[in-house]
């Protein structure tokens, strides 16, 4: 995550929503399609206090980047950080699919939609973004990474390909849940991805 300048508490709020504001604006109408001016409007602020807290757009845009990085990993907690046995694996499931249900398939992963988008035309916010699932595959290593050290799977599981087997699943489940407007296909390819997974089991 980057970090910012440290601001009096009135000042975080004036960011947080400005943040906020220039993310949902992001995720509805892409990167290219929101303007500093939109973010002004929408946010009720003026364009001296954005460049009071960000630089430039591109500077937004990352900062608006770690942003949904927070909200998609906090959005999986406290599973997240704990998936060292099936259990919460398929707790996890749960949690990701009724969430797509609630949402009505609307929207997919907020940092999927920011790659597709940037990671061909702005190599800064691409590294950004590269950063960010690298530390969100790093959960998934993590958690096979204890299993086998409980015994829970075998010792040639491997956690650097397995995770990435696990985040390919999430994000193209997302897609397809997204496109066809049913949840389904996310819970399909995740307890495929899972299945797969349980294939190293002891």
């Amino acid at each position: 995550m980057t970090t910012h300048t440290e601001f009096t508490p009135k000042g975080e709020k004036t960011r947080s929503k400005i943040l906020d504001t220039a993310a949902q604006l992001m995720l509805q109408n892409g990167v290219m399609g929101t303007t500093i001016d939109a973010v002004c409007e929408a946010a009720g602020v003026g364009k001296s206090q954005i460049y009071h807290y960000f630089s430039d757009k591109p500077d937004l845009v990352r900062a608006v980047i770690d942003y949904q990085t927070d909200q998609v990993r906090g959005g999986q907690e406290p599973f997240l950080s704990n998936l060292d046995d099936w259990d919460t694996w398929y707790s996890w499931r749960d949690r990701i699919v009724q969430n797509q249900r609630d949402l009505g398939c609307v929207g997919g992963c907020s940092l999927g939609s920011l790659a597709i988008e940037m990671a061909d035309s702005d190599e800064l916010a691409r590294r950004v973004l590269s950063k960010s699932f690298d530390t969100w595959e790093a959960s998934f290593r993590h958690g096979i990474d204890r299993m086998k050290r409980t015994g829970i799977l075998r010792p040639d599981a491997d956690p650097e390909r397995l995770g990435a087997v696990m985040l390919g699943a999430f994000q193209g489940g997302l897609l397809l849940c997204q496109t066809r407007k049913d949840a389904a296909s996310l819970e399909t390819v995740l307890d495929g991805a899972l299945d797969y997974l349980k294939t190293y089991s002891v």
